[in-house]
């Protein structure tokens, strides 16, 4: 092949590839509490609604064989993607999963011999079982599992489940699961604060150092693009003054969020499908308290988890959020008991899923 063939297909690839870009980060604020804010940026509308998961619920992993069964040891509420799936979340003892869009992700050919688990319960998982991200890791090597991922067929067309995962507690500590060509590979540490998307974390990494501020001489990027909405977040998050009171923490991360989100219409012409930021979460780990803001409304609206019933046998109950734009301030009092979603399952080596 030509090196002109060579250049054209790279193009060709860059612009007709579909983006579904999100950023996540987190912010000790030392004197005050653990936050981690998030944005969901996707092609299309995402069908999320809030839902509030008690404890003792029996779970199957959702996969033909070998599917991991477990009862969930704490409740949580979390945001669903096109109610098949837990997206993000946090539960009552104040860890906080994300499930953010990587390309590069590749979950391997399935070994039904490794208990194994559908991506759409992937996060929950971790929300159901653990209090803070050191118990979580020392169950992945003592009972390990595979994650299997599925195809979404979306209006936009079909789209691979390929994501990566962060998760956080109140204690300010933090990880970042990939799996890349089947393998996990897992960044622990309390300073990996931020996550966006492509490309892999070790990369986004090694890339941040080239600008000021982490030991390089580059200015501060100022595209849409994963790897520059990276390091604005990081550098954003470092520069945030530390609060006078509550109502400033959590300003401060919504502040971030809003730098690095992306607005309707993006005019990007070498990515006609840049994703729009739809909705952005802020989980106060510290207080319990799971704020959330969608693009389409005017206010900012947030659930008080210790006013919640979270008791074994309690109901499962739902908030709808979907073109529900009126919603404003305290919700709380807003879940309605309703029959539980259910997590999406993978009946063959590969499942394709139908949402529009």
């Amino acid at each position: 092949m030509t090196k002109s063939k060579i250049i054209y297909l790279v193009l060709t690839l860059l612009i007709i590839q579909p983006a579904y870009p999100c950023t996540r980060f987190l912010w000790d604020t030392k004197s005050h509490d653990v936050i981690v804010g998030r944005n969901m940026d996707w092609a299309e509308e995402i069908g999320s609604n809030m839902w509030l998961l008690p404890r003792g619920i029996s779970r199957d992993g959702g996969v033909a064989v070998n599917a991991m069964k477990w009862t969930s040891k704490y409740g949580s509420v979390v945001l669903t993607a096109y109610d098949i799936g837990t997206a993000d979340g946090i539960n009552e003892k104040g860890l906080v999963t994300n499930i953010l869009y990587l390309t590069e992700s590749n979950f391997g050919t399935r070994d039904s011999k490794t208990p194994g688990i559908s991506v759409a319960l992937w996060a929950q998982y971790f929300l159901d079982n653990f209090e803070t991200v050191e118990e979580a890791l020392t169950s992945l090597k003592s009972q390990p599992f595979q994650v299997q991922t599925f195809t979404i067929k979306t209006a936009l067309g079909s789209k691979e489940g390929a994501v990566h995962l962060a998760i956080s507690d109140k204690t300010g500590d933090s990880v970042v699961i990939e799996y890349i060509d089947g393998e996990p590979k897992i960044y622990h540490d309390r300073t990996y604060k931020v996550m966006t998307n492509s490309p892999t974390f070790d990369q986004q990494l090694a890339a941040l150092k080239q600008y000021k501020g982490f030991g390089g001489s580059k200015e501060l990027p100022g595209t849409t693009a994963a790897a520059d909405r990276f390091v604005r977040a990081a550098y954003y998050a470092q520069q945030l003054p530390q609060p006078s009171d509550y109502r400033e923490s959590v300003a401060g991360v919504f502040s971030v969020l809003r730098n690095v989100s992306q607005p309707f219409g993006t005019p990007d012409p070498a990515r006609p499908y840049i994703s729009t930021t739809r909705w952005r979460t802020v989980a106060d780990m510290t207080r319990g308290v799971y704020f959330y803001e969608n693009t389409l409304s005017p206010s900012v609206v947030w659930v008080q988890l210790d006013r919640l019933d979270f008791k074994k046998n309690a109901p499962v109950q739902k908030i709808t959020l979907v073109k529900n734009y009126e919603l404003s301030g305290d919700i709380t009092g807003y879940f309605k008991p309703v029959k539980a979603f259910e997590f999406q399952k993978i009946t063959e080596e590969k499942t394709q899923v139908s949402r529009k």
